[in-house]
């Protein structure tokens, strides 16, 4: 008894209007995600293959999860219970992430993709407008927000997250809810008595390849850098600084239209010019926005690359061989190991990139870089880089790290003239999207949201642990 009440589609309620498609019961668990499909897709058993809730009912049960803590919030600024009926406002983090290899130890199940994608959502914070006010008074906000304990499950599927018309597939449903809700308010019982809300989604935690992917953005590795905004790879690197958000959903779906019209007769350059590089038809609304933990790991991955090119002094020669650069790999990894206790690891992680990107890091590789004035560049870049990272990781910046707020355009600033002028042998004419979206759209991001941390993928990603633990089967370290 105590389980159900806990899963969805336990509590009654109602949407005023009714939602459109939906059905109107309150008592849905958990769904097969395909439902409703013909079972000719593929060679794979259409019934196992994912498994969800309603994204209405799952908002319903996250709200009772919370009903003390809004009980609280309400009495805590003296607001009268019974005269805050109308006027939630919930904020909701969407994210969504694309698994890699989960087969099973012994498996003798379905034949079914060893790939899986699971999409969850985390009620950030609840406000309420008190009759009379112009204020809207936080009564809720989500204190651990990239915890997996906030992050509540909607749709597990096994799907590789390449696959499109699959994803897709899955995926339809649970958007078609969505944008129902956006219309509509929840009348749900909270403290004895019913009160309405109104849903925000905000999809912020997607890695940058599964926002192209939802927003028909071509592949990382293209010339149209950002998912932010129209910068090419070339113009960010000579500029790293200067750009502004402009690429939304709506915008999006504009330029696929023009990119499968072709309005003006252009050739196939000039039309991908003209749209920017969107070559496919968006179908998630994401909220554009930078994703703190993948942000963290790209940019350690690019500093691991110039602590190699910094062993091997590449900025005196050009092009040096496999061999040579497998060389100055293999010191690094050694000399990480050995005083830093850092293993080598095959694919750049979340608590890797933490302990590399650290002054005792740098100061562990400076010991292999011959010339005085490059081990200076090294810790002064280390240095700006550890000044601006708190910026974008903390849930509440303006609190957490006020001074480095204020100063981050004038670090970045001087870490983009570094990469220009100490480093220019790597950053010619190129740079890496992370590094371009660090430098150039953080203060913007924070000005219109607050903060970049509490908006991240890491509560997802840290659930895809339990993910695998459930499925008995354990990560390929």
């Amino acid at each position: 008894a105590a389980e159900k009440e806990l899963l969805p589609g336990y509590h009654p309620f109602e949407w005023q209007p009714a939602l459109k498609n939906v059905s109107a019961s309150c008592h849905v668990g958990i769904i097969n995600g395909l439902s409703g499909w013909a079972t000719s897709v593929d060679d794979v058993p259409i019934e196992t293959i994912t498994r969800r809730f309603r994204y209405d009912v799952a908002l319903v049960s996250a709200m009772k999860d919370l009903e003390e803590d809004i009980m609280e919030g309400l009495t805590e600024h003296g607001l009268d219970d019974s005269s805050c009926n109308t006027g939630f406002e919930v904020m909701i983090k969407e994210s969504c992430d694309g698994m890699g290899d989960v087969s099973e130890k012994h498996g003798g199940g379905p034949a079914i993709p060893e790939k899986a994608v699971r999409f969850s959502f985390t009620i950030m914070s609840v406000s309420v407008l008190p009759e009379g006010k112009d204020e809207a008074v936080t009564v809720f906000r989500e204190p651990k927000p990239n915890s997996e304990l906030s992050c509540k499950p909607l749709c597990l599927m096994f799907v590789d997250e390449s696959d499109h018309e699959m994803l897709t597939a899955v995926l339809d449903p649970l958007l078609a809810e969505r944008a129902a809700m956006k219309h509509s308010r929840l009348i749900l019982s909270i403290g004895g008595l019913p009160r309405s809300f109104r849903f925000h989604f905000r999809g912020t935690g997607y890695d940058e390849k599964m926002v192209r992917e939802m927003e028909g953005l071509e592949a990382s590795g293209s010339t149209y850098i950002c998912t932010l905004c129209d910068s090419t790879r070339a113009e960010a690197s000579h500029n790293m600084v200067l750009h502004s958000v402009t690429r939304n959903h709506d915008e999006n779906l504009e330029r696929y239209e023009i990119w499968r019209t072709n309005p003006f007769s252009e050739s196939a350059e000039e039309l991908r010019d003209r749209v920017k590089g969107v070559s496919a038809k968006p179908f998630l609304e994401t909220h554009p926005t930078l994703d703190a933990l993948h942000c963290d790991i790209g940019n350690a991955t690019e500093f691991y690359k110039i602590f190699q090119d910094e062993i091997g002094e590449v900025f005196r020669k050009s092009n040096p061989t496999r061999e040579e650069r497998r060389s100055w790999r293999a010191t690094l990894d050694k000399q990480l190991r050995k005083k830093m206790k850092l293993k080598p690891v095959m694919r750049m992680n979340g608590n890797y990139a933490r302990k590399l990107m650290t002054e005792d890091a740098v100061d562990v590789v400076c010991e292999l870089v011959p010339s005085d004035e490059r081990r200076q560049a090294l810790r002064e870049l280390m240095g700006l880089y550890l000044q601006m990272k708190p910026v974008w990781r903390a849930t509440c910046p303006a609190k957490e790290c006020p001074d480095q707020l204020c100063r981050y355009s004038f670090n970045s600033q001087r870490f983009a003239e570094l990469l220009s002028s100490s480093f220019k042998y790597r950053y010619n004419g190129k740079i890496t999207n992370y590094l371009h979206k660090t430098l150039a759209h953080v203060p913007e991001i924070i000005e219109r949201d607050g903060s970049i941390g509490a908006w991240a993928s890491e509560g997802n990603e840290s659930a895809n642990k339990l993910f695998r633990r459930f499925r008995k089967m354990n990560a390929r370290q």
